[in-house]
């Protein structure tokens, strides 16, 4: 019957077949990764013994970048490959792998300098199932010398572990490195609840028919600093005014912390991204709180006064802004009445 209630013990039992089947499947993805990526460093390794001058080495790995993302797409800028030739010198020998660490966790110990700390993280990591987050946290609260200083009382690592949130099996293969790795799009839907997606689906139509200059680039634009995971909402390049324009929407009241963390895209962007002859790029911040919609305007330090002047012919004023966010979220809570 439908609508009989099961029996708990016994679907209990089911949940953790599949749970378990799905475990191996994340993990067996993983350790794939982990293994390629330890015989990719092992072989840059090898190639550069005969040639170990600096030049010879950065135009290897530079060489190695541009094949092997033409070939196989994102995940293999040079600042990957040299944490993949990092990660065999940290692990040397192959049959210290463990299967249980994913390539993240790997990223965060192969920095630590001391063989018997490394050793600690990858053994307690992989006892006590860490997740990315309670490993760092592990490291940056310098764990195992804590662990040293009290006479081997675990309670210290113990505790920390509490501070941050369990691993999940389904955050792995949410993981950029191992969407990257099985040549798969990052969807934005992992990143944005229905309401964000309404509204940036709606931004990005305004932008463009402003008619003012608006190319599309990209959405949910990933940038990586320190293991750490960030993703610009929408990106687009104005060729009016021949820079990129980034947009994070918040749906919470917006913070010094928004406005910093803005400021790093555009700095990073102006660093990494902008091609000769273009203009710093511009931030816009938009704040859909319920009781009303903020827009902030983020310009690269240094920026020239004319350049903050002209931008304001293109880009589309704060009151009309405000007004698309309030209309469309309005639209989109009473279809949900």
């Amino acid at each position: 019957m439908p609508n009989e209630i099961i029996d708990v013990k016994f679907y209990d039992g089911i949940k953790k077949i599949l749970s378990e089947a799905r475990q191996k499947v994340y993990a067996t993805a993983n350790f794939a990764m982990v293994e390629a990526y330890w015989e990719i460093g092992k072989s840059i390794v090898e190639k550069q013994g005969g040639n170990a001058t600096a030049e010879y080495g950065e135009g290897l790995i530079k060489k190695l970048s541009g094949q092997m993302t033409k070939d196989f797409g994102k995940g293999f800028t040079t600042a990957n490959l040299k944490n993949m030739r990092q990660f065999y010198l940290a692990f040397p020998n192959r049959y210290t792998l463990c299967s249980q660490l994913s390539w993240s966790h790997y990223r965060l110990i192969m920095r630590v300098d001391d063989e018997r700390a490394r050793n600690f993280y990858v053994e307690e990591c992989a006892k006590a199932n860490w997740s990315v987050r309670q490993l760092e946290r592990q490291i940056t609260t310098f764990s195992y010398q804590r662990l040293l200083a009290s006479h081997g009382n675990y309670d210290v690592v113990a505790d920390t572990t509490k501070r941050e949130p369990a691993k999940k099996p389904e955050d792995i293969i949410r993981d950029p490195y191992v969407l990257e790795f099985l040549g798969l799009e990052q969807c934005s839907s992992f990143y944005e609840s229905d309401l964000e997606q309404g509204l940036i689906d709606h931004l990005q139509k305004f932008l463009l028919e402003l008619g003012r200059g608006f190319a599309f680039i990209g959405r949910q634009e990933r940038i990586t600093f320190d293991n750490q995971h960030f993703y610009i909402d929408l990106v687009f390049y104005n060729y009016i005014l021949k820079c990129f324009v980034l947009i994070d929407l918040k749906t919470g009241k917006l913070t010094h912390q928004d406005i910093g963390q803005m400021q790093m895209y555009v700095n990073y962007y102006t660093r990494e991204k902008k091609n000769e002859g273009d203009n710093p790029p511009i931030g816009i911040l938009l704040c859909a709180e319920k009781n009303d919609a903020v827009v902030k305007y983020t310009l690269p330090e240094g920026n020239k006064q004319i350049f903050a002047s002209k931008y304001m012919l293109y880009l589309p004023s704060e009151e009309e802004l405000a007004n698309a966010i309030n209309a469309e979220r309005k639209a989109l809570e009473d279809s949900k009445k």
